[in-house]
């Protein structure tokens, strides 16, 4: 097992009726930002929930967030901070909100062209940004819990992160509730997201941190279990409590500690949503299968391992198991009726390999993956076997 140090200060208040705690996390005397999507909230109850919580703030509004956060609406945003005399941010919504949010904490105190905080990148230590807390309204990214956020601008074609330890939210509320009313579509991205978060841990070499990789396995499990029953007409709280959970668990550093991790996925799916602006968790599912398909050497024994323990594949050698494994993986996509090609997305996709190539070239990523050694001409493979 790797070294590591493991800190997550964030509070999480979890289930049914939460929401309306948020008045005993925020001290009263806040000048409180609410920063919200595209309005969803105002529909499904959770913006009178919130309005309610904080009938005795000065309490102010942002919304029109899109999915992948776009840094020029969050500037609209800072200039209003800097307005109003903002000095507690409250995110409710999804990942893109939350990441939205966490971009204003950095920016709100720094001194400069904010868009360094994500070019460079700049990390944010603790007490360097503004506080914030969130009201979770979409799993998907695990955002709640973690200290990470990517930020969109569409002018550049360009999806940049950053984070540091001073971004993670001072408390999270997640109330099942808010799935009841979430369209399938988003469920289905919610579940691809997650999943590929744990894949991305998880799957590289085999580890002797077994804790973390039967907790990794354990996830996958869960979400493939409680998938069917998230699908369905009917409402499900239950499947909706485990699908939120597995969502924060997925990405709040727990699984990652003591292991190596990938990440490529990540980094060459960020290039499709940039170029197209296809959802974040289905280009996810478009690169994984290509990317295990081409690393498949370095990757088969945890690929076996996934095929046996996560999908109960007991039979033929290491390499026939690892196959399987790949094609249940996508078929778990298909399930949620996700497609796994570019070219069911987008018509002009032929050039897409060498924009990611020099994309990567241009940002002198040399080295990614979990050991740094896929080169820009081995993503451009990868992306072109995604078409």
């Amino acid at each position: 097992m790797i070294n590591f140090e493991f800190k997550n200060p964030t509070k999480i208040i979890f289930g049914k009726g939460e929401i309306a705690k948020i008045s005993n996390e925020i001290p009263v005397d806040e000048r409180v930002l609410m920063v919200y999507g595209g309005g969803s909230i105002k529909g499904n109850g959770v913006y009178n929930q919130v309005k309610a919580a904080l009938k005795d703030y000065d309490l102010y509004e942002f919304g029109g967030v899109p999915a992948n956060p776009e840094f020029d609406i969050l500037v609209n945003a800072l200039q209003l901070i800097k307005e109003k005399k903002i000095t507690y941010l409250l995110a409710v919504g999804g990942g893109s909100v939350i990441d939205g949010v966490k971009f204003l904490s950095a920016a709100a105190y720094y001194d400069g062209d904010p868009w360094e905080i994500l070019k460079k990148p700049v990390r944010i230590f603790e007490g360097e940004g503004m506080p914030f807390g969130t009201v979770l309204t979409l799993p998907a990214t695990g955002s709640e819990m973690n200290s990470s956020y990517v930020i969109s601008r569409r002018e550049i074609n360009e999806k940049r992160s950053s984070g540091g330890p001073g971004m993670f939210p001072r408390f999270s509320i997640l109330d099942p509730e808010v799935v009841r009313t979430i369209p399938k579509n988003q469920i289905a991205n919610g579940i691809a997201d997650a999943y590929t978060h744990v894949l991305e841990q998880y799957m590289t070499a085999p580890s002797s941190a077994d804790l973390q990789e039967r907790i990794a396995e354990s996830i996958l499990i869960s979400l493939q279990e409680t998938a069917p029953k998230l699908m369905a007409e009917e409402f499900d709280y239950g499947a909706a409590a485990n699908f939120m959970w597995c969502c924060t668990m997925a990405l709040n550093g727990l699984i990652q500690k003591g292991v190596i991790t990938d990440w490529a996925v990540h980094a060459m799916g960020h290039e499709l949503t940039a170029y197209y602006g296809i959802d974040h968790a289905r280009t996810l599912a478009i690169v994984a299968p290509s990317h295990y398909r081409y690393n498949f050497e370095a990757k088969k024994q945890k690929l076996a391992q996934y095929a046996q323990r996560v999908w109960g594949i007991t039979q033929g050698t290491t390499d026939e198991k690892a196959e399987r494994a790949i094609i249940k993986m996508e078929n778990f996509f298909h399930s949620l009726d996700i497609h796994t090609k570019l070219s069911d997305y987008v018509a002009d996709y032929q050039e897409t390999a060498t924009r990611v190539k020099n994309a990567f070239t241009d940002r002198k990523w040399t080295g990614i993956g979990e050991y740094k050694t896929l080169t820009p001409q081995d993503a451009y493979e990868i992306v072109k076997m995604c078409y």
